[in-house]
């Protein structure tokens, strides 16, 4: 009979190992670290948590630019903060895909390489101080729409990260509504600008949640292990259903004329949405692709000190403990 080296120091048969792992799935429980798990599963995960942590690091580019910019001292300690709880953010995730047997070393090696996707939504350019606000509210809007579903993913160390994340980014998602009412609430020019804003980031927040259900091969394997707990189509519904609320108190006007909801399906449909757009970003070809990586690559060789010095550290951490253990 063969076994399969699953985690460090735990053999486990395959058929016992596949028999307990379809038992905690079907009854809706989690999988930890140490359980047995299928090679599918584990890659799955891999894929899916490593690209949701690019997401947080490189998601910090756009915002961190407009920090110096903020029209106040308040408005800059608050963007100030967002950024931080997005690096943070990543911290958590990499640390969770980390217990599936990929390194941070590695998945950050595939992010720099070209091998590793991030979402599409942070290769658009950040014009003006509205898109601040539109991003709060839209792109982190469409991340709680997604991610709070997360936080019940059968994979523990994934599901306990999301539930921190998902608390601080329904403050990012205030954060960016209350600068969009301020705008649309002022001047002509501003409020001006808060549609304008709320125009172009509307489509890409919502190629977002993915391709349409018939086009993502990941997805329906996904809600299978009970990682996913909705596909791409029902969590873009209901995001467009979150926004026809809100845009009402913003005075503003969503750009799709096709909004409705249909009584029948009970959901909120909208229009078209220009798929060739989002496969060209995901290829790397959208507007700010080469810039985001550019910068990413640079902000890694530019901290080669800081991971030598801190490893230094710990080594030399280390071996004082040996030490004092001989003694």
């Amino acid at each position: 009979m063969t076994t399969t080296v699953t985690n460090p120091g735990s053999r486990v048969d395959d058929a016992a190992g596949e028999r307990l792992f379809n038992e905690i799935i079907a009854r809706d429980s989690r999988i930890e670290p140490r359980d047995w798990m299928p090679a599918d599963y584990r890659k799955s995960l891999t894929r899916q948590i490593s690209q949701h942590a690019h997401s947080e690091i490189i998601g910090m580019q756009p915002e961190a630019n407009w920090i110096t910019r903020a029209p106040s001292l308040k408005r800059k300690a608050v963007l100030m903060a967002k950024v931080q709880d997005e690096a943070g953010h990543g911290l958590y995730l990499y640390s969770a895909a980390e217990t599936l047997g990929t390194s941070r070393d590695r998945m950050t090696e595939d992010l720099i390489a070209g091998k590793a996707r991030y979402s599409s939504i942070f290769n658009y350019p950040v014009l003006t101080w509205a898109d601040i606000g539109a991003i709060g509210w839209l792109v982190d809007g469409a991340a709680i729409c997604n991610q709070v579903p997360l936080c019940r993913a059968s994979y523990g160390p994934y599901g306990r990260a999301m539930v921190r994340i998902c608390k601080e980014e329904s403050f990012h998602q205030r954060q960016g509504f209350e600068i969009l009412l301020e705008l649309a609430n002022g001047t002509p020019e501003q409020r001006a600008m808060a549609q304008d804003a709320v125009d172009r980031w509307y489509a890409p927040s919502l190629m977002m949640f993915g391709p349409p259900d018939e086009e993502s091969p990941n997805s329906q394997k996904s809600m299978e292990w009970n990682i996913k707990r909705f596909s791409n189509d029902e969590l873009r519904s209901r995001f467009v259903g979150m926004m026809v609320e809100q845009i009402r108190v913003l005075g503003l006007e969503l750009p799709d004329k096709d909004v409705r909801y249909n009584e029948e399906t009970g959901r909120w449909e909208h229009g078209p949405l220009d798929w060739n757009e989002f496969r060209e970003v995901l290829a790397g070809r959208g507007p700010c692709n080469a810039q985001r990586m550019e910068r990413r690559r640079e902000a890694h060789e530019e901290g080669a000190w800081v991971r030598e010095a801190a490893a230094a550290y710990a080594a030399k951490q280390a071996a004082g403990r040996a030490t004092a253990k001989v003694a």
